[in-house]
């Protein structure tokens, strides 16, 4: 999903430290269109290999998670299956944003723009099931469990969260926090810096973790006010929002209409073709896994050879070295865990 509320909601900066031990629901393709967009070469051209596959994601996710789990974080992935159906339009919008893109790329490359080049080559590519399913066959050779949401992957990560079956969401977005997630975390990140999405330059981010009670508490509303919130501003299943409410306007009339939610959008101009009630029911009933198994599992490390340097020409010394430290690091783990109970 996708919604206007962060300006409104705050974090705490922490350390990847505070995190050692901790179980962490990543959204999968969240994280992966991270990758795909940042890790590219100078003119914007993604990470491929000698058969012109794009190698950028399994490279992001390789390096990303062995270091993570290097720091102590136990990771489980999980990723979107079927959107809901008022999210057509939002991705009928996205699949125009890269014709635009396309074209601007071109131009660009005619021009001999590389500061253009890398910016709209970085909107370019999808996600697509080859990608999502080489980074699952990845994650489970790195022992890392994986789960497959039935709809939307940051809702099912939050619903793992509500059962305590992890500590907090993995997200560069809030909406985990419309589903309930209590916690969840941004920026997390080894290397303390990132590319910026289209530029060639990178800017520093430390880890932060919000917290929904904090924030609901600090904005004085309740959970179900936060999803009306969210549908005044927009989300992925009314685009754009209510026109000429932003999201302090719209904290202010949901703060001062209470929870008569049928006033309230009759008293804005409500321009979409259904009612509110089917978008705050969309967000409210969005199909869960709830027999999901979690399972971590030793590295299996011939498989990820086979994957990243057999099949995309990864360097095998890189590969085997990072692989080695990682076990080494988990035996440290494990070794300083038995210690403490003799």
């Amino acid at each position: 999903m996708g919604c206007a509320i962060t300006p409104l909601i705050e974090g705490k900066t922490i350390k990847i430290e505070d995190l050692k031990g901790k179980i962490l629901a990543v959204d999968g393709n969240n994280i992966l269109y991270q990758f795909l967009t940042t890790i590219r070469q100078r003119d914007g051209t993604p990470l491929l290999d000698k058969d012109g596959n794009i190698t950028s994601h399994l490279n992001g996710l390789f390096s990303r998670s062995t270091s993570l789990m290097e720091s102590g974080l136990k990771l489980i992935f999980v990723f979107d299956g079927e959107p809901p159906e008022l999210k057509s339009a939002e991705i009928e919008r996205r699949r125009e944003l890269k014709k635009e893109s396309k074209i601007k790329y071109e131009e660009a490359i005619e021009k001999g723009s590389a500061e253009d080049m890398k910016k709209y080559s970085s909107r370019l590519h999808w996600l697509n099931p080859k990608m999502i399913e080489e980074s699952k066959e990845l994650l489970s050779a790195l022992g890392i469990p994986v789960v497959q949401a039935p709809s939307e992957g940051e809702v099912q990560a939050a619903y793992m969260v509500s059962r305590g079956d992890a500590y907090a969401v993995v997200s560069q977005d809030a909406d985990a926090l419309l589903s309930g997630a209590e916690r969840v975390v941004k920026n997390l990140s080894i290397s303390g810096r990132r590319k910026k999405i289209g530029k060639l330059s990178y800017e520093t981010v430390k880890p932060e973790i919000i917290s929904l009670s904090e924030n609901l508490n600090k904005l004085g509303i309740t959970h179900d006010q936060l999803i009306v919130l969210s549908i005044l501003v927009g989300t992925d299943f009314n685009i754009g929002g209510v026109k000429g409410l932003g999201p302090k306007k719209s904290l202010k009339l949901v703060k001062d209409l209470g929870t008569d939610y049928d006033s309230l959008f009759k008293s804005v101009d409500w321009n979409f073709p259904y009612p509110w009630k089917k978008v705050y029911d969309t967000i409210k009933n969005i199909p869960l896994k709830k027999d999901y198994k979690i399972e971590w599992k030793r590295i299996n490390e011939d498989k990820v050879l086979e994957i990243l340097c057999r099949r995309h020409q990864f360097s095998e010394d890189r590969v085997r070295g990072k692989l080695k430290k990682l076990i080494d690091e988990q035996k440290n783990l494990s070794q300083s865990a038995l210690n403490k109970w003799l």
